[in-house]
């Protein structure tokens, strides 16, 4: 089904604004059988009926109101980024209506050009000829009256402003991903694609649990789970790439985003079964000094913390033979090898389960990291990811992961 026509949504706002066909078309200067038009078509493709067509005019139905809650949404979003080019130094009779930027295609193309730097791949992504790409950009670009892109050795590289404004082309175009799935929620059909920025912690126990309980009842639901750095998650975020980021929580995610803590995890030193100090009953930091280490990159927290924590009693951090932020490779090494390194025991649960990874006794205060859930401030979820969420927010209660 191809997506929502940002036209047609354009249309059934007026609409709703003003109470009929024959006043919006005054409103938007344009034909009532096209504003008619546009008004059907949005409805043929939800498969839904968006208004009560009564003498008194024409009242949104209870879908009509959930689709109006989106399309209210993504017309604050344009109308913002109108605003911002008429601020930016372009003359006011330089910046088009705001009725221009009703257009998936060319927000889609910008977007993914501010990505990509390559027109033909562009092209490729979209299913449009170059020449329709470029008059598209074209378009946009004196929509809001500045150049959005520069032609450079590198390809199509944004410019400053075209990188700011694309965070808005896809929060607008991520907004009109979930319009479908909102209207098939009202049925009781949960549809449509969550994605979650997962960091290493969650991915053992807790997403998984979550995502399988959800799966199992609404089988038509689509779950990505992407697991790229803290940084690119959080640029993901903002844009609505990403519906929301789960693990540990950094002490500052930024002021448009914000976090809920789950549980209070506890790191501890871990080792292969078969490993020297496995056996031992208490640990000192000095017994630790003989043997090499696993850990994370230098910067990341959990290598932050344990640095202080070393510090803070007079030993010096441990130097890793490896830094990896691979499960699978440190998985290798701890249980094939004498080396040690500091964890969540739920990312390695499995293992010490199996009994081929044991928790050293040695206390680590300190060391404790809250672990939540950041979204970006003002989101409106898809119903598929308030579920997701609201499950994983269950299990934490229950305390089955934490």
């Amino acid at each position: 089904m191809p997506g929502i026509s940002l036209h047609h949504l354009h249309a059934f706002i007026s609409v709703a604004a003003t109470g009929g066909v024959r006043r919006s078309a005054e409103v938007l200067y344009r034909a009532s059988s096209a504003v008619a038009r546009s008004v059907t078509s949005l409805e043929q493709q939800l498969d839904v009926a968006l208004f009560e067509r009564k003498g008194r005019g024409m009242l949104p139905t209870a879908a009509g109101a959930t689709v109006l809650v989106r399309a209210r949404r993504i017309e604050a979003e344009l109308q913002q980024l109108r605003d911002e080019a008429l601020r930016s130094g372009s003359r006011v009779g330089q910046v088009g209506a705001l009725d221009l930027l009703f257009s998936e295609r060319r927000l889609q193309a910008a977007a993914l050009l501010a990505d990509l730097h390559h027109m033909p791949s562009v092209a490729r992504a979209t299913g449009v000829s170059q020449p329709a790409l470029s008059q598209a950009i074209a378009r946009l670009e004196d929509t809001l009256g500045q150049p959005l892109f520069q032609r450079s050795a590198r390809g199509m590289m944004p410019t400053e402003t075209c990188l700011r404004w694309a965070v808005r082309f896809e929060r607008v175009l991520a907004e009109l991903r979930h319009i479908e799935a909102d209207v098939a929620a009202l049925n009781g059909v949960l549809q449509g694609s969550v994605t979650v920025g997962a960091l290493p912690l969650a991915r053992t126990l807790l997403l998984p649990k979550a995502i399988g309980t959800v799966l199992a009842s609404h089988p038509k639901l689509q779950v990505h789970s992407l697991e790229s750095p803290y940084e690119e998650l959080c640029a993901g975020l903002l844009s609505g790439r990403i519906d929301f980021i789960l693990g540990a929580l950094r002490p500052a995610a930024g002021s448009n985003l914000t976090v809920q803590p789950l549980f209070e995890d506890q790191t501890v030193l871990i080792a292969g079964a078969t490993h020297p100090l496995a056996g031992r009953t208490t640990l000192t930091l000095a017994d630790l000094v003989p043997y090499p280490w696993v850990l994370s990159r230098a910067g990341t927290p959990l290598r932050d913390a344990l640095e202080r924590f070393f510090h803070g009693r007079g030993h010096t951090p441990p130097a890793p033979a490896v830094e990896t932020g691979d499960l699978a490779l440190l998985r290798g090494l701890l249980i094939d090898g004498r080396m040690l390194t500091v964890l969540s025991a739920h990312q390695l649960h499995y293992e010490i389960a199996a009994g081929l990874l044991v928790v050293l006794p040695l206390a680590m205060p300190g060391m404790e990291r809250q672990i939540g859930i950041t979204v970006r401030e003002g989101a409106h979820l898809a119903p598929g990811a308030r579920l997701l969420l609201d499950e994983i927010r269950r299990l934490c209660r229950a305390q089955e992961v934490a």
